[in-house]
């Protein structure tokens, strides 16, 4: 398979040795704007850019008729534009807040828990996300996506973003993001009673987990017409 890389950053380079190591052809690789000439010789995309180049990137792709992955946060304001634009194209689409397969099957224990919990209103429920100093988005698009599946099982309007002591409104749920040096990724979810804590957890160990994820969903992405999760290309 020939694959685009748009967002050559740390990233970009992990996905470039995986996608090598799988048998994969890497065409083109940039983060600056891209060069439609050069995008047109791959099959897919993988974007993993920054927040205020991803919504163009990703639209290009969809313009050249190139399926595009998409790893990239903080764009998120525009994800309802770029599927229409997708559909208008006839194109092929796939955006994650982590790709990561250990976080995708986290992703799921969370909606069961909360799922479950939703029956014990004597549980009150928390967020927290730790992340190395160089991520710019705050909190995770990880940390959104765990708390926005959890909202429907709660009386709770919204979240809120809050320092570790601080407290949200009743009707929010608190996130905690903390950035510390060479932590790969860590969220946590707690429901807390005057009784007990129930509490579940994932840490990632290295990148290589997120860039395996991204490239096994644009080889499951290659023929395929349509807007998908990471649901999808597992079976969940």
């Amino acid at each position: 398979m020939k694959i685009a890389i748009l967002g050559y950053g740390r990233m970009g380079k992990t996905i470039e040795q995986i996608a090598l190591d799988r048998n994969h052809e890497i065409v083109y690789k940039t983060s600056e704007k891209i060069n439609t000439e050069e995008l047109q010789k791959a099959e897919v995309a993988i974007d993993f850019s920054i927040p205020d180049a991803a919504f163009e990137n990703i639209t290009t792709c969809f313009k050249n008729n190139i399926p595009v992955v998409s790893g990239t946060t903080g764009w998120l304001d525009r994800y309802e534009e770029a599927v229409k634009i997708c559909n208008e194209n006839k194109g092929a689409f796939i955006y994650a807040s982590n790709f990561s397969l250990g976080v995708n099957l986290f992703f799921q224990l969370n909606e069961n828990l909360a799922k479950l919990m939703s029956k014990f209103k004597e549980y009150t429920v928390a967020i927290e996300e730790i992340h190395h100093t160089k991520k710019l988005d705050k909190p995770s698009g990880t940390a959104i996506t765990l708390t926005e599946s959890i909202l429907p099982y709660t009386q709770k309007e919204d979240w809120k973003l809050v320092e570790e002591d601080e407290k949200a409104s009743a009707n929010q749920i608190p996130v905690v993001a903390k950035r510390e040096e060479d932590v790969k990724g860590t969220h946590s979810i707690k429901y807390s009673s005057a009784i007990d804590d129930i509490e579940i957890k994932h840490t990632a160990h290295s990148r290589e987990g997120f860039a395996l994820g991204a490239v096994i969903a644009a080889e499951w992405l290659s023929d395929k017409t349509g807007v998908f999760t990471m649901k999808d290309v597992l079976g969940l």
